[in-house]
């Protein structure tokens, strides 16, 4: 076993700069597959709902959205079964394909692309959507198009680039090591040449919330914890309740599914920078230091309405106010500058929930209208898929849209 000096020195790696990435030391072995120490974390491919959902929120990812460019249902099924093996190869801590990147013809391109060799598996998810214009009239799916997937309206304070927007599959990575995550989008990418192409993608660090109970709350960008009171992936009860595709939901292929919301915001953090502690606190809702409530000395003390403001932004996200519940799983991101000096930064929001239409839209226009924080964010990319369940050894994603 020997040290890997990228991790040693704390370098993103891929030729991608990361605002953020921190280093640390870790462990390499050679060959993949049978990995130990520092990591080593290997999350199963296989069972009933997908990984990356639910998973303990790993700290960086790469989120990519295609364009289907076949109108060959059969080269699609084809492209989505490659896909599945190469994800429970690299998952796994393997190559995408076996002896990808070393073995073959030489004189043929490699068919890994092979900067993941000696990493470990470093919790690698991969979690495929499908997005509501796939369902148009080339693959024969229009019948079978949830209700809940259709576009999400247009929000007061949107400000869309369309370039950023929409797109008929994705594919979120997610990973402890930036390099194993941009090394899956990748490799997938590149065995999907011909069938699909890259309509847009977004690098994140830091994740900007829990998804367990042993997970401390992280920070955005803005400097204060973000997602205290999300859903974790021990409440049993309210992923069923709020996550989870149900059987009377319909359609039958996406019972045990749910549906991703992306949402691309940027922060204007140069003038937040110059707001005064007290105002940053009354628009969040919450101390700075501690992320308590305001009126209370502990994070997770119940909110006392009546101790913050009516437009301050946990109040107006609350479930109290909303009536609905989300399983956030955002992360931070910096895309570099705009060329007037301020920084591309904010959060790339991701949540998870059974019916955005009833979920996320209510909680959104609520914030939309009346969150005094609307004034430092600017949304600009916007995107919704439906993730099916997940994948049985044997089976391939999308097998119970597709089979």
């Amino acid at each position: 076993m020997t040290v890997s000096r990228r991790k040693l020195f704390g370098l993103t790696g891929a030729g991608v700069a990361i605002a953020g990435a921190g280093g640390g030391v870790g462990a390499a072995v050679s060959g993949g597959g049978d990995v130990q120490g520092p990591g080593a974390e290997q999350v199963p491919f296989h069972g009933s709902n997908q990984a990356g959902i639910t998973t303990p929120a790993q700290d960086r990812m790469h989120f990519v959205a295609f364009d289907v460019t076949t109108s060959d249902r059969a080269e699609l099924v084809r492209l989505l079964q490659d896909w599945t093996r190469a994800a429970e190869r690299m998952t796994a801590g393997r190559e995408a394909v076996e002896h990808g990147a070393t073995g073959g013809a030489e004189q043929e391109p490699p068919g890994d692309t092979g900067e993941a060799l000696g990493l470990p598996p470093s919790a690698l998810t991969l979690t495929i959507g499908f997005g509501p214009s796939l369902f148009d009239g080339r693959f024969g799916l229009a019948p079978q198009r949830p209700a809940a997937l259709t576009e999400l309206p247009h929000f007061s304070q949107d400000n869309l680039d369309p370039a950023r927007c929409g797109g008929d599959l994705c594919v979120q990575a997610c990973a402890n090591d930036p390099q194993v995550a941009v090394h899956a989008i990748r490799n997938l990418a590149r065995l999907g040449f011909g069938t699909v192409s890259v309509r847009w993608s977004q690098l994140g660090f830091g994740r900007t919330s829990s998804t367990s109970r042993d997970q401390a709350t992280p920070r955005n960008l803005f400097g204060f914890k973000d997602g205290t009171n999300n859903i974790k992936s021990e409440d049993g009860a309210a992923l069923d309740e709020h996550v989870w595709v149900r059987r009377a939901d319909g359609p039958e292929w996406m019972v045990g599914g749910s549906y991703l919301v992306a949402r691309r915001i940027r922060m204007h953090i140069e003038t937040w920078d110059r707001t005064s502690l007290a105002e940053q606190e009354q628009i969040v809702g919450r101390s700075k230091g501690s992320g308590a409530p305001l009126g209370a000395a502990d994070e997770f003390a119940p909110v006392d309405f009546r101790a913050i403001p009516e437009e301050s932004h946990i109040r107006l996200a609350s479930a109290e106010n909303t009536g609905a519940r989300i399983l956030r799983r955002g992360y931070n991101f910096t895309d570099g500058s705009d060329g007037l000096g301020r920084l591309d930064a904010g959060l790339f929001f991701v949540c998870f929930n059974r019916d955005p239409h009833r979920q996320f839209v209510p909680m959104q226009r609520a914030l939309a209208r009346d969150d005094t924080m609307m004034e430092y964010l600017e949304h600009n990319g916007s995107a919704l898929f439906a993730c099916p369940p997940g994948v049985e050894p044997g089976g391939f994603w999308g097998q119970q849209l597709f089979g």
